[in-house]
């Protein structure tokens, strides 16, 4: 089976839980790191499936290696190779596909409930659960691309979630450990203090109750892998 390309954007957006859930069923993968200057294959079928990860850039800044991306993503998604976005990577999918990235109307730091769709898509992906505390850390969002369903909303970003046949787009994170929340408070502690608000939570507060919160996470994340490892090519 050929390896899932996981593309990482920035040195603290590592895949986390996604690649410890690939492990866990003997899925390889390979980490292919934008930010430390590594080329963005032009051939989708050299993986069974496409990951990006988030970051702190807009998929509107002018980055040389955005564009490559862009149609990276377009030719997976012609050629059927499944593409998952968390965060920035929802927006790149979103914006390759024919949608649009801009400002949210409130900025999203820490802990803050998702809910799920009332359709067959977000059934089919997120199961029984109708909805759950997600984290989140963004200031813009996407539109739906053309062909896509919103499966997930939240009181302050209508689009959390769209699938596109056997491909799935993420504003929120699913893919967090502690480790990763711990570095992004420190990293990020500027922002959250610059930014405070009322859907801008406060160091304390996003590291509270940590493994309660994670264990939610980690099984929604679970259910969502599960459904998208399905349409990767294991030949």
């Amino acid at each position: 089976m050929k390896p899932v390309a996981i593309f990482r954007h920035s040195p603290a957006e590592g895949p986390g839980y996604f690649a410890t859930y690939l492990e866990t069923r003997s899925i390889g993968w390979k980490l292919v790191k934008i930010d430390a200057g590594e080329a963005v294959s032009a051939a989708p079928g050299e993986f069974s499936g496409l990951v990006f990860m988030g970051g702190p850039m807009s998929v509107n800044d002018d980055l040389p290696w955005i564009p490559g991306v862009l149609q990276l993503i377009r030719a997976a998604t012609e050629r059927q190779v499944p593409v998952l976005g968390h965060c920035l990577g929802a927006q790149l999918m979103s914006k390759a596909l024919g949608g649009t990235v801009g400002a949210n109307p409130h900025k999203e730091i820490g802990w803050g409930r998702v809910d799920v769709a009332d359709n067959e898509q977000a059934r089919a992906w997120f199961g029984d659960t109708r909805g759950f505390l997600s984290f989140h850390w963004h200031g813009e969002s996407f539109s739906i691309p053309p062909g896509g369903v919103r499966v997930a909303s939240s009181p302050h970003c209508d689009n959390q979630a769209f699938v596109l046949d056997r491909h799935l787009g993420l504003q929120f994170h699913v893919e967090m450990t502690p480790e990763m929340i711990r570095n992004w408070c420190q990293s990020g502690a500027g922002e959250i203090e610059r930014s405070a608000c009322a859907t801008v939570q406060p160091v304390s507060e996003i590291e509270s109750h940590l493994p309660a919160r994670l264990a939610v996470l980690n099984g929604v994340a679970a259910r969502l892998y599960a459904r998208w490892i399905e349409g990767l090519d294991r030949g």
